[in-house]
Order: C-alpha cells, then structure tokens, then sequence
C-alpha cells in the first residue's frame, strides 16, 4: 500500500471520527429544540417540522460547507492535507437563553393580554426569530470589530455570565431530570465524566457510548414505551419540508426588538467572543484562518436561519484542536452538514425523538454546563474569582425565578387563578424567600451579570474610573427598567420599562459610584 494510499486512507477514517463526534453534538441539540418548543413553548409540529427545523438545517448546511471549503483553501495555499475544518452547529446557550428569556415570557405575556394558545404561540416564535435576526446583525457586524471589543470587556465579565446561565438554566435543570429517571441518567453521565475528564479510553467514543447506553436503559427500563399513536405522530412529519423566506413574520414582530435588546445584546456579544476565541484556538492547533471572514460565516448562517425561520443562532463550536487530533479534515464538516440538513429537511428527527429520548442525551448537556461554568474560572487569573461567582449569581436567580413561578401556576392550576400579586411577596417573605429580589435580578439578567463581574474585575485591578462607569450604567439601565424593574402581570412577572420605574435600584447604583469615586481619590492622594 503506497504511502499516499495510508495518508488518504487515515483521513477518511479522521472524518468519519469527527463526522461522529460532531453530528453527536448537532443531534442533541436538534433534540433539545424540539423537546423545549413542543414541551415548554406549546409549538405545533406544523410549526416545528415544517419551518423551524428545516430553516435550523439550511443554516447548519450553508455555514459547515463554506467551512469545508475554507479549510480545503488553506491546505492549497499552505500545501499541507492536514487542514481541519471549523466545527460549526447550533449555539447551545443562545437556545436556552432564547427559550426561557424571551420566547417563554413572549408567550406568557400575550397569554395574559387574552390571545388564543395558537396566536400566543405565533408571537412567541416571531419574537424569537427577531432575537436570531437581532444575534446574527451583531454577529455580523461585530466581525469587523471583534479585537476591540474582546479587549474592551473582561473576561471573567463574558464567561461568568455565560457560567451562571450554563449552571442554572443548562446544569441545575437537566442536574434535577437526571435525578428524575437516575439509572439512565447517572450511568451515561458516569460514561461522559469518566471519558471526557478522567481520560477513560471506551470501546466507542465517549458521546457515542453514553448515547447507545443511555438509549438501551431507557427502552429496557420502561422509560419509554413508544405506542402506536408516538409512531403514527413521528410518521406524519416525515416528508419534503422546504424552507421559505419569512419577512413578513420578522416585520410583524419589528417592535419586538427593543423589550429584548438586555437578551439579544450580551448573546450576540458572546457568540461573536466566543467564536473568536474558537479561531485563535485553531490558530493555536496550527490552523490560521481569517478572523473576518470566518466571523462573517458564522454572522451570515444565524441571520439565514432567522430569514427563513428559525429561532436559534449559530456558532463555531469549542474543540477544533479535538477534530483535528481525531484526524478530521474539512469532509467531516460538510459531511455533518449534509446529514444534519437531510434530517431536517425531510422531518426524520420526528422519528429520532421516539427512537432516542432526550434522557439518553442530557449526560452530554449537563457535561457542556459543568464545562462552561468551570472554563470562567480556569481562562481568568485567580484574583479576578470573586468576580467570576459574582456574574454567576444572577443567571443563578434568573433560573430561580424560572422554577418558582412554573411552581406556583402548576400549584394553582386548578384555585384562584390570581396567583400572582403583592401578597404572594408577603407570603414567601415569612418563609424566608425574598422573591422581589429574585424577581428584579430576573430582569436583565445578562446585563446585570456582565456590569457586576465587569465592576468587580476593575475594582480588584485598581481601576476605579473602569468600575465607576460600570455601576453608573447599571444605574442608567435600572432607572430606565432596562434591568431590575419589574411588575406583575395575571399570571407571571414582567420587565417595567419607562422613566424611573427602577429609581430604587437606580439609586443604590448610584451610591455604588460615589462610592468607588471616593475610592479613586483616597488612591490618588495616597500617592
């Protein structure tokens, strides 16, 4: 066998590893976007199959070949065939974060205003394509600018707010659901530690095996029993489903983009740090792309799926110097994207569902929240910890206020439908719960997390004016009700914007100030 023979061969073998690991990655959350709109947003599979995945399939398609080539261009130019495509899917914390910070509470909202279910779940998924269409423009633009902005804000202010979403909304939630249904659930995670952390050599990869484990568990648990009307559900969206144009759905919903601005800011902002520090980790693993171009790819792909109607933005994924010690090349890239796209395109995820149950998957989920709230401590300097735990704490109560009023409608479901007013304030207040304070750092969340980890970063580095700035924005945004001001609606909790509806927070931002400006004058006259 020739050399060029066993060189061509080892990368078909790399492909099909990397195909595997990263058509894994895409599988589950293709999963988890129909579990959370069918079973958290109400969405019809009307809906599901025939707009949101297919729009979710073109975008994964578009963006995984463009990749491809990109890899294949820089093997020609470098004269080299060990060029690893970009890994490139569905961004998993946007999908949370958009799920549960507007699309849920869109839903809720217009539920309160008396909409229908059908219509309240029309305006829940046109304000999440205007979140993506909001994410995508930042993204794009962003491109041009990414350097500056990445030395503008820091670090641990980024990854600390992602951290607490990880932990919260990613970790903590599926953490409870592995505890629902534990011999399924804890054994495919003891499979994802074990391989990914204690560096345990499996008989298949790691993801793979948790999957097929997890799979036989639940199927010979009982955990699912799929009977006739599952099936005959799966079968009747499996079929064409092409994508169309949907502008006039982002137009209806062109007011829709400011009420979201505290979600859709800080998510494009990550998106765009993040996947510029995916590049200069695939830089670091010998693979230099170009930075613009490579953030326009990923800009242009969540713009595609909002246009054509999907909800979810998408990213360059962390773990290219993983692909690239598989053997991966640029085949597994558009090889993904070819097998994700068909899925979507033809509804056969339908028949995923019943065939694999998100339980088998939630290892790896809970895996990425453990991953992410780690990697805020690990990419920051020691000093800067506090600040780090600080920026985890709101997305932390975000997720509280989540479950404690999913408790109180499901506990009043069937009494007094006016669950939600100031004597419930009262009520947990004697057992010691001070909801007002879950509810304001509801609001704003992200913001919140990014000013305070941010302020805390700039105090403990002596960079009083830096801090100073920071507690004067938050108390700009909270004066406005950009954060913190709440109020309560029939049968939730809701942003309060306009003049001085968060004046009580507003002002103790302020008092956070003068504060620190007073820090700032004993530090220069000690000097």
């Amino acid at each position: 066998m020739s050399t060029q023979h066993q060189i061509r061969l080892r990368i078909q073998t790399g492909d099909l590893d990397g195909l595997l690991g990263l058509g894994l990655n895409n599988l589950i959350q293709v999963l988890l976007i129909i579990s959370l709109c069918r079973g958290v947003l109400g969405f019809p599979d009307r809906l599901l199959f025939g707009t949101i995945l297919p729009a979710t399939g073109i975008s994964l398609l578009l963006g995984n070949l463009i990749y491809a080539q990109q890899a294949r261009r820089l093997g020609q130019e470098e004269q080299r065939g060990d060029c690893t495509a970009l890994p490139y899917g569905v961004n998993t914390v946007s999908l949370f974060a958009f799920v549960f910070l507007v699309m849920l509470p869109a839903k809720l909202a217009a539920l309160d205003a008396g909409l229908s279910e059908a219509e309240a779940v029309q305006r829940s998924w046109q304000v999440g394509l205007m979140a993506c269409l909001g994410s995508g423009v930042i993204e794009t633009l962003g491109a041009f600018v990414a350097q500056h902005l990445r030395r503008w804000l820091p670090r641990a202010a980024l990854l600390s707010t992602l951290a607490g979403i990880a932990l919260g909304y990613i970790a903590l939630g599926f953490l409870l659901r592995t505890y629902a249904h534990p011999l399924v659930c804890l054994t495919s995670l003891s499979v994802i530690l074990l391989g990914y952390l204690a560096r345990v050599r499996w008989p298949l990869p790691t993801g793979l095996l948790a999957l097929l484990l997890g799979m036989v568990l639940a199927w010979g648990s009982g955990l699912i029993t799929p009977d006739a009307a599952s099936w005959t559900q799966a079968a009747r969206v499996v079929g064409v489903h092409l994508p169309s144009l949907q502008l006039s759905a982002l137009w209806q919903s062109r007011f829709d983009l400011i009420p979201w601005l505290g979600v859709i800011v800080p998510m494009g902002l990550f998106n765009l740090i993040g996947s510029l520090q995916n590049l200069e980790s695939a830089a670091a693993a010998g693979d230099a792309y170009p930075t613009r171009g490579s953030l326009l790819v990923d800009g242009c792909g969540t713009l595609t799926a909002a246009a054509l109607g999907s909800c979810f933005p998408t990213t360059l994924y962390i773990g290219h110097p993983g692909f690239k010690a598989l053997g991966a090349r640029s085949a597994y890239s558009w090889m993904n994207g070819v097998v994700m796209a068909v899925g979507c395109l033809f509804g056969l995820f339908g028949v995923v569902t019943v065939l694999i149950p998100v339980e088998a998957g939630l290892a790896i989920l809970l895996y990425i929240g453990l991953a992410m709230a780690s990697q805020a401590f690990a990419s920051t300097p020691e000093r800067h910890g506090p600040a780090v735990v600080l920026g985890m704490l709101p997305g932390l109560a975000g997720w509280g206020a989540l479950m404690l009023k999913a408790g109180i409608r499901a506990g009043g479901a069937a009494g007094d439908p006016q669950l939600f007013g100031p004597q419930l304030l009262t009520q947990l207040a004697t057992a010691d719960i001070w909801a007002a304070g879950v509810f304001a750092l509801e609001q704003g969340q992200i913001i919140t997390a990014m000013l305070l980890s941010a302020w805390l970063v700039y105090a403990i580095e002596g960079r009083f004016l830096a801090a100073a700035c920071c507690s004067a924005m938050a108390a700009l945004l909270a004066w406005f009700g950009v954060i913190h001001a709440w109020q309560f609606s029939p049968g939730d909790t809701v942003m309060h914007l306009g003049w001085g509806t968060g004046q009580a927070w507003a002002e103790g931002y302020a008092a956070i100030t003068v504060i620190v400006l007073l820090a700032r004058w004993r530090q220069q006259t000690h000097h």
